[in-house]
């Protein structure tokens, strides 16, 4: 077998990595190369031309907003890496079918991987969506980093309904688990129909999760995208294209790549409710976050101690979210009089109540509710003042939602337990 393509820095040591025209790497032993010869120094390539292709009035305005991520990422040919650096014009230019969907502009508000993402880029998309909807837009696509584009789209869906309102229009989050320029990357698909539904999706009625929607394939398929609420939904997989995955939820919609274009059918549950037009107020101006809050979270289970909690509730921390086991369960009981760390952790935690410090327990299990009124533990930890039963949504949407919560001076108690926009809402449950 021959090989053809650029030589790149090794990706182990004594190693000789090239990078193929698919866009994929292949490595193998220095010892294994037979012979090699040095060309020099490459030359510079060409300026690129972008031909973006001309807009149809006619058609519904969508924009795009940039955030970096792999849907905008290339290789770097110094390193041999994926890195984000694909700007809006170059998506543009090389997805021409974008003009048969809508009208679009982009807006560059980063060139980031989603793991650098914090609360202050949440604002600022945030406020980039109600500057396009104050521009005339129809809807919005953000494209993001898929590793936390679960998060960003739950803590957007509660600045702009949280409050009791909704966007002016649909807000789609679209990513992609393969770079831009492999042959097997799911950027194109992706993009085109989160571009369809921000320009031809149900407006937003806000109270159901749909506020924000991710749009993913639905399978490891080309073909069919699925369209998930962004308040019930999770990245399952760190690298299959159908990565993302409904939690305690079902899809809201399926949109399907045709000969013919694109074309979105909704789910039973979804088109039911979209049959009477929303009642809630359009949100002109999306809420914000407090950048200064933090959220300590613990994972309960046998290396979960006292001492542990004590000292990062020693910073400042404005709030704690407890990952319990089962229903929702924390190590502190001893009944055999033999882990008195359990003992140790129980009371480290009433402190915390008694500070009124909010403590909310979330489920790692991911699926299925935090229930605390099964067993008598779950009981005994309601009455320490612990908060989170009843909830159904994901751990992000949850501590989300906490940062919310307490960035609007919200009573924490009673908003944790109460469905401000589709959070943990029954007819999302499968």
């Amino acid at each position: 077998m021959e090989h053809t393509g650029l030589v790149l820095p090794p990706t182990a040591p004594h190693h000789i990595t090239i990078k193929l025209d698919n866009g994929y790497n292949v490595s193998f032993p220095v010892t294994a190369l037979l012979a090699s010869e040095d060309l020099g120094n490459p030359e510079d390539p060409p300026e690129i031309q972008l031909n973006a292709p001309e807009k149809q009035t006619d058609l519904p305005r969508v924009r795009l907003i940039h955030t970096g991520g792999t849907i905008a990422s290339k290789v770097d040919y110094a390193t041999g890496a994926v890195d984000a650096r694909f700007e809006p014009e170059e998506l543009l230019d090389a997805l021409p079918e974008l003009a048969d969907i809508a009208q679009l502009d982009a807006v560059k508000i980063g060139n980031m991987f989603s793991d650098d993402i914090r609360p202050q880029h949440w604002n600022i998309m945030a406020k980039a969506c109600s500057d396009a909807f104050a521009a005339g837009c129809r809807g919005v696509v953000i494209a993001h980093g898929t590793d936390t584009l679960h998060v960003s789209s739950a803590a957007i869906s509660f600045a702009f309904a949280g409050n009791g309102g909704r966007p002016a229009g649909p807000i789609a989050m679209v990513g992609s688990q393969r770079s831009s320029d492999r042959g097997s990357s799911d950027a194109a698909e992706n993009l085109l129909a989160a571009v369809h539904w921000a320009a031809h999706g149900p407006v937003p009625k806000g109270d159901c999760g749909d506020s924000v929607v991710v749009v993913m394939h639905d399978t490891s398929s080309d073909g069919v995208m699925a369209v998930h609420s962004g308040l019930g939904v999770r990245k399952m997989h760190s690298s299959r294209r159908d990565a993302f995955h409904p939690v305690n939820a079902q899809p809201m919609a399926k949109i399907t790549n045709t000969p013919t274009g694109y074309t979105t059918a909704l789910e039973p549950w979804y088109e039911s409710l979209q049959s009477n037009p929303p009642t809630r107020p359009v949100t002109d101006q999306a809420s914000t976050y407090e950048t200064g809050q933090r959220i300590a979270q613990f994972i309960a289970g046998p290396w979960l101690h006292a001492e542990h909690i004590e000292a990062v509730v020693g910073t400042g921390v404005q709030g704690v979210v407890l990952h319990g086991t089962g229903l929702g369960h924390l190590p502190i009981d001893d009944p055999q009089n033999d882990a008195p760390e359990n003992q140790q952790l129980w009371r480290v935690l009433i402190r915390c109540v008694n500070r009124e410090l909010p403590v909310v327990i979330v489920n790692q299990c991911i699926h299925g509710p935090v229930d605390m009124n099964v067993y008598s533990k779950g009981r005994k930890q309601q009455s320490m003042g612990l908060l989170g039963h009843g909830v159904n949504s994901t751990p992000e949407a949850t501590t989300a939602k906490l940062h919310w919560v307490l960035s609007q001076n919200m009573e924490v108690g009673a908003a944790m337990t109460q469905n401000l926009c589709g959070e943990h809402r029954e007819t999302l449950n499968e």
